[in-house]
């Protein structure tokens, strides 16, 4: 009974949807037919009348406005020139520091005059004046007699050397033998060089004479003559002595 009902009853929406669509299918054809007649349409021609152009009248020339002359350049005034003023002088450091004031001198105090010795001063004064004098003299005396005693010592010396050296070349002297043909008094000057003993360690000529055979007879004689005398005092003792021989000396 209730599908009985059911197939009874319509459905008042299938109605407007059938409706609608049949609706739908007729616009879609006009459309479609119009579009085609539409794409079959000739143009119309189109129809141009051509008119010749009329040649414009001359327009004449028109000259420009004359410019307006410029006013002439004026030459700017030259700014002055300024110049810097002078510096004023440094002051003389500060005028010498404001003239510092001079310091006034001193008052040299004046000397007190001495008080004039008495008599006893005054002698006493001469006394110590003449002791001081003696002394002088004394002092003098006394150099003069150590440098006359040592003049002395120093003659005595040179004697005693020079018989010293006397003893010695007399000796060699008489060991000379000298030659035959020597003419004039030429010097040969000889160094020997001896012991404490007095034993000739060497000879060598320092000086001929120019007579070779006379300073081969010297040579000869120095060597003969070894040994050399003593001194009689020890500290005239020379180890290295130099010896001048001339064959007409004493």
């Amino acid at each position: 009974m209730t599908a009985a009902l059911f197939e009874q009853r319509e459905d008042p929406g299938k109605a407007a949807s059938a409706t609608l669509a049949v609706l739908v299918h007729i616009a879609l054809a006009v459309l479609l037919v119009y579009g085609i007649r539409w794409q079959t349409r000739s143009p119309e021609a189109v129809e141009v009348e051509l008119v010749r152009a009329v040649p414009a009248p001359p327009v004449a020339a028109v000259e420009p406005p004359p410019e307006p002359a410029q006013p002439p350049k004026v030459a700017p005034k030259p700014e002055p020139k300024v110049e810097p003023k002078p510096a004023p002088p440094k002051p003389d450091i500060a005028l010498k520091e404001k003239e510092k004031p001079k310091p006034e001198p001193k008052p040299v105090p004046k000397a007190e005059p001495r008080p004039e010795p008495d008599k006893a001063s005054r002698q006493l004064m001469a006394e110590a004046l003449k002791r001081e004098q003696q002394q002088l003299e004394a002092r003098k005396a006394e150099q003069e007699l150590a440098q006359m005693k040592a003049a002395q010592a120093a003659a005595a010396r040179s004697k005693a050397t020079a018989d010293y050296i006397g003893r010695i070349r007399g000796k060699i002297k008489s060991n000379i033998v000298l030659p035959p043909d020597i003419k004039g008094n030429p010097e040969a000057i000889f160094d020997v060089v001896q012991l404490p003993s007095g034993e000739i360690l060497s000879v060598k000529l320092k000086k001929s004479s120019g007579h070779p055979a006379y300073d081969n007879a010297v040579e000869r004689a120095i060597l003969k003559s070894s040994p050399l005398p003593k001194p009689e005092q020890g500290d005239l003792f020379s180890r290295s002595l130099e010896l001048k021989f001339r064959p007409l000396e004493e």
